[in-house]
């Protein structure tokens, strides 16, 4: 099944949590804590640990985000985890990955499965979607 959607960011707070030992690169490492919240098909919220070795100035950088989403998919409501990473050169997205963790999910969402993606539209409108299995 897919189940697509909005999303919008409602919080973006730094943690000033870094890595140790320190080490010294030309992208500095941060980490963040997000809430997210969906509209669509996919409805709901989520709480997220956001890391990300990044450039604000060029756009280029790498991200791994973590989400812990309450809600439903298609009207089936759980909770569940997934991930997601992407690497961006100013414009674009490349090397992505998304998967639902599996034996995270609860409620209606008990043994959800599968993967998905997210786009950023040039009109800044952020879409998702889960191609998903129960099991």
């Amino acid at each position: 099944m897919r189940a697509s959607g909005t999303f919008s960011v409602h919080a973006f707070t730094p943690t000033g949590l870094k890595p140790e030992p320190e080490v010294a690169t030309a992208l500095p490492v941060g980490v963040a804590t997000m809430e997210k919240r969906y509209e669509g098909e996919v409805t709901g919220r989520s709480a997220t640990l956001f890391t990300a070795a990044y450039d604000q100035a060029t756009g280029v950088g790498t991200y791994v985000a973590m989400e812990s989403f309450e809600g439903a998919l298609h009207g089936r409501e759980g909770a569940f985890n997934f991930v997601h990473s992407a690497t961006t050169t100013g414009g674009d997205r490349s090397a992505e990955f998304f998967t639902v963790v599996p034996s995270s999910g609860t409620g209606a969402l008990t043994g959800i499965t599968g993967g998905g993606g997210l786009t950023v539209e040039a009109d800044g409108t952020h879409r998702v979607w889960f191609e998903y299995e129960l099991g």
